[in-house]
């Protein structure tokens, strides 16, 4: 009994299923487009709500690392050719470029949109990655 039950349940919904015209399956995938569309502004709003201040915390990190990076090099990079001062160049110099990576991944996100959570959870992983270096740079120097 219950299998014949299951086929005629079956039969109907194939029936349903299959007995739309082409003009009311449009309608109802227009409807899901539209649906889909105002998910995308609201899931974009959202996103921008949160990327702004995000944003702004990393440029002014960002802009924070940049004095650092002149305060060291003016401090230890001097015109002389010893091996100390060019190891001291060549730190600073990858301090920079990383702090420059960091620039242009937060501006290439902005047009880019890719995954927030993965970007964030990267991004801020990088950026304490570069801190910790600032932090190492000066107790490699007292050694």
């Amino acid at each position: 009994m219950k299998r014949v039950i299951r086929i005629l349940a079956l039969m109907t919904w194939a029936l349903n299923a299959y007995s739309q015209t082409p003009a009311q399956n449009e309608v109802k995938a227009e409807g899901k487009v539209e649906a889909a569309k105002e998910n995308l502004k609201k899931a974009e709003k959202e996103l921008d709500a949160a990327y702004l201040p995000f944003k702004r915390d990393a440029e002014k990190q960002i802009i924070a690392n940049e004095k650092k990076i002149k305060e060291l090099r003016a401090q230890f990079v001097k015109p002389s050719r010893s091996p100390v001062n060019n190891d001291n160049k060549q730190k600073i110099d990858d301090l920079e470029k990383r702090n420059v990576d960091l620039r242009n991944r937060l501006d290439v996100y902005e047009t880019e949109r890719s995954d927030w959570e993965v970007f964030k959870a990267k991004f801020n992983h990088d950026m304490a990655n570069l801190r910790d270096a600032f932090r190492d740079f000066g107790k490699d120097l007292k050694k």
